[in-house]
């Protein structure tokens, strides 16, 4: 028989197949040698008391014989002769998700892909990290698998009314992820291995006959009789479809700046902008997990072998506006991710081991309409309308702009100690770091807003009450995260899923609005898809 079990083991005990089979034998009254195995269904950490305990969930065979987990299977149709295409601007998980599923449905996908592919795509980020040098359409947003291919891989979301978080999880597993990620709480592929599965994704997509299309930024669209005709690319090519999806992703600004010529209707969307802050990873394990900190080397740490690196999870009320942790890397890296010359912006991505001696998280503010104008204007910055859909674009655009003229180019980021910081203290050095363009000391009061200085100076303070030793001037703050989510919302109809103008256009994914992460936009991918068979077929 077949059994679900609940089960609480220490972090030794859960990484030993003998000691979990003993404790569901324990556990059920069967014999040890009537357990032939178990697969885990769920798995999560409690460090909650001193003891730190592993929960699983397995589904444990007793007296019968045990087999393999069964992956989903997906069966993709070959759509050389379909009649029905459907083009995608933007190859990020949005964009992917929906290819494969039309493929599903038997409808051909044409993907058109601003970027290059994830191999080449590489050269551009080592460029940018050593040199300064920035490819405005091959960098950390923009290329093959979107911001998601070089943004750390985390499949976790909150967002389950949108669609089927564990059929999204099969997809990735069929194209190369571990299973692992079925039953993580949160699971985590790394930027290391995510361009593999994504050029497999890719393979897919062309061996059943659709088209996957680089270097192809969308610069125009044809309109008439309320539809998209066509869309013309930089280089002049003009394609035809029976509809489009839009999933060009949070960073497409020139995409936003073209709906409002073409007086597309687009809204301005609140989002949040902040800092990236980074502590030694040693000391995020010794505040979780209650294990010794690794003062004499940063590279070693003496948190149990059986247990991740450490992770953290913070939300502050600050007079009324939030201030979060946003994308909490541990063992991972702070990288550019500006998508253009003169603008900082950080983010964080971590690798599959998540083996870097440092833990990063980006700490954000809320941001409102009303911020937006006061700021723009006490800059000097003329706002010809308030109500403009890209007032909060151009906010986020100004700070950027401020925090690189302060790093002093080359993308060298402003930074301070975290008590520095709080306390408007010029840093006489800075600590040790993950940001390969390097950083500059600079006083962040003078080049953040003064909201999101002094919301995150209160946060910080209650935030080391909070987490004892999160407060300390051995962490670094750098400046500015700020594509957290789309200042832009395009809208859609509730129904069909179509622009309100246009007919045939499907906003979709974190570009749109209505995603926040990789798992979100792919659900979200699927769902337009979904629709698009219903209208198509």
């Amino acid at each position: 028989m077949q059994q679900k079990i609940s089960l609480k083991l220490l972090p030794s005990e859960a990484a030993d197949d003998i000691a979990v089979k003993n404790l569901i034998s324990k556990t059920t009254g069967h014999k040890t040698t009537s357990v032939t195995g178990y697969h885990i269904i769920k798995q999560s950490i409690d460090a909650r008391s001193k003891t730190i305990w592993v929960n699983l969930t397995v589904n444990a065979f007793i007296n019968e014989p045990f087999f393999q987990r069964k992956i989903q299977s997906f069966y993709f149709k070959d759509v050389k002769n379909a009649n029905k295409k459907v083009i995608i601007i933007g190859a990020g998980p949005a964009g992917l998700f929906a290819a494969l599923h039309l493929l599903e449905k038997g409808i051909k996908p044409i993907i058109l892909e601003r970027g290059k592919d994830v191999r080449t795509r590489r050269r551009d980020l080592a460029l940018l990290n050593k040199e300064g040098i920035i490819n405005p359409e091959s960098n950390y947003c923009f290329g093959e698998g979107g911001a998601g291919t070089y943004s750390d891989g985390k499949l976790y979301t909150r967002s389950s009314k949108r669609g089927d978080i564990d059929r999204i999880l099969n997809l990735f597993v069929n194209f190369g992820a571990d299973e692992k990620i079925l039953y993580q709480s949160h699971p985590h592929i790394g930027t290391n291995k995510l361009p593999q599965i994504i050029t497999a994704m890719r393979k897919q997509v062309i061996d059943c006959g659709g088209e996957f299309l680089f270097n192809k930024k969308v610069v125009d669209f044809t309109i008439s009789n309320q539809q998209i005709q066509s869309v013309t690319t930089a280089d002049g090519n003009q394609f035809e479809a029976d509809a489009f999806m839009l999933a060009t992703g949070h960073s497409a600004r020139d995409i936003f700046e073209l709906l409002h010529k073409k007086q597309i209707h687009i809204e301005a969307k609140e989002f949040a902008l902040g800092v990236r802050i980074e502590h030694p990873q040693a000391l995020i394990d010794k505040i979780q997990y209650g294990c010794p900190e690794a003062t004499t080397n940063i590279n070693t740490t003496t948190r149990s072998e059986f247990l991740p690196p450490a992770s953290y999870s913070l939300v502050q009320q600050v007079n009324g506006r939030g201030v979060f942790s946003f994308c909490m890397c541990p063992g991972g890296i702070i990288a550019p991710a500006a998508t253009a010359a003169g603008e900082i912006v950080v983010n964080g991505w971590s690798p599959s081991k998540r083996n870097n001696p440092y833990a990063n998280s980006g700490i954000v503010v809320q941001v409102t309409k009303a911020d937006a104008a006061y700021e723009l204007k006490k800059a000097g910055k003329k706002i010809s309308d308030e109500g403009s859909p890209l007032l909060l674009m151009h906010f986020q655009q100004a700070v950027e702009q401020q925090c690189f003229t302060a790093g002093g180019g080359k993308f060298v980021a402003p930074a301070q100690r975290m008590a520095d910081f709080c306390s408007n203290k010029l840093s006489a050095t800075l600590p040790s770091n993950s940001y390969l363009p390097g950083l500059q000391s600079t006083t962040l009061q003078k080049v953040l807003p003064g909201f999101i200085h002094q919301s995150l100076v209160n946060a910080f303070l209650l935030f080391g009450k909070k987490l004892k030793g999160y407060y300390t001037n051995d962490a670094v703050i750098v400046a500015t995260e700020s594509r957290t989510s789309s200042p832009v919302r395009i809208p859609r109809n509730l129904d069909s899923l179509t622009h309100p103008q246009l007919k045939n256009l499907y906003p979709c994914g974190e570009g749109a609005g209505f995603a926040g992460g990789i798992v979100s936009a792919a659900m979200d991918g699927e769902k337009i898809a979904r629709q698009l068979a219903i209208i198509l077929l």
